[in-house]
């Protein structure tokens, strides 16, 4: 069941009679089930996020940090989910598809760039930040200046990101390789396995003002694309499409949304791209 029609289960449980109150409960007690915001007992709401990535989505111990994690918190709590009823999940970038084709999460606020291959097996609300694909080389190396200084370089990307399927198409004198996380990928680079790592600058922003490797490396900071991150939902889910948007726009117009970001992408230097962002939604479809 998705999270839009767990919620119109709740709804209708309110309007009639206790017996059958207490059925259409009982089925909402289910794992995944929805609830009001506050005590939810063990209705949920599971929600996919990357465990990995400094200022979007880093789990440490039981905590959740970052930009992604707190716009989820938001639409999670505008769709009626108390934080104690939000599950999180990790979902690595060549598992997002099979992960809400296969019902283990409702949604998906994970760096999920909208392509259109993507929304052939699944929807998305948003877009809720616009991003660039960026470089992320060693501080000390000025050979690279870009994409176009990359040939015979050892380039380093994720298996199925939209990085990597932009090297392999636009970029193929490169010798990619492909890593199962980012955090690999710049380990990787900090001890000279790879010449750079790319990504979005988003995610290469963070990595570079983490503790363990500061003044180590340095973002080139030219963009060679525009990646949308949507929040990815079940296909063909209209409903919970208009819902997610409706919880963004009110994210946007408090103030909220840029607050998220002072406090997570902010603390590493980042900035947005004003002429882009906050950015319009695509149609529900």
């Amino acid at each position: 069941m998705n999270a839009a029609k767990k919620l119109l289960v709740l709804a209708a449980s309110a309007l009639v009679a206790l017996p059958l109150s207490a059925c259409v409960n009982q089925e909402a007690a289910q794992p995944g089930g929805g609830g009001g915001e506050g005590g939810g007992g063990d209705e949920s709401v599971t929600i996919g996020i990357k465990f990995d990535q400094p200022g979007l989505g880093l789990r440490e111990g039981e905590n959740y940090t970052g930009f992604d994690v707190e716009v989820a918190k938001y639409v999670a709590g505008e769709l009626g989910y108390g934080e104690d009823q939000i599950t999180f999940v990790e979902s690595p970038s060549a598992q997002r598809e099979t992960l809400l084709s296969s019902g283990q999460v409702d949604m998906i606020f994970a760096t999920y760039s909208i392509t259109d291959t993507r929304k052939e097996q699944v929807s998305f609300a948003g877009p809720y930040i616009i991003a660039g694909q960026d470089l992320l080389v060693r501080a000390d190396d000025s050979s690279i200046t870009g994409p176009d200084s990359l040939e015979g370089k050892k380039l380093c990307s994720v298996t199925g990101s939209t990085p990597a399927e932009k090297v392999k198409e636009e970029y193929p004198d490169v010798e990619l390789q492909e890593y199962p996380n980012y955090s690999a990928c710049v380990q990787a680079l900090s001890t000279n396995g790879v010449d750079a790592v790319t990504t979005d600058n988003t995610i290469l922003a963070g990595f570079a003002a983490q503790p363990q490797y500061e003044g180590q490396l340095k973002v080139v900071g030219t963009t060679f694309s525009e990646e949308r991150y949507g929040v990815g939902i079940p296909k063909g889910d209209v409903e919970l499409c208009e819902q997610v948007n409706t919880a963004l726009t009110k994210m946007v117009d408090s103030g909220e949304w840029q607050t998220a970001i002072d406090e997570t992408l902010g603390a590493s230097g980042f900035q947005v791209d004003t002429s882009v962002n906050p950015p319009e939604f695509d149609t529900c479809a």
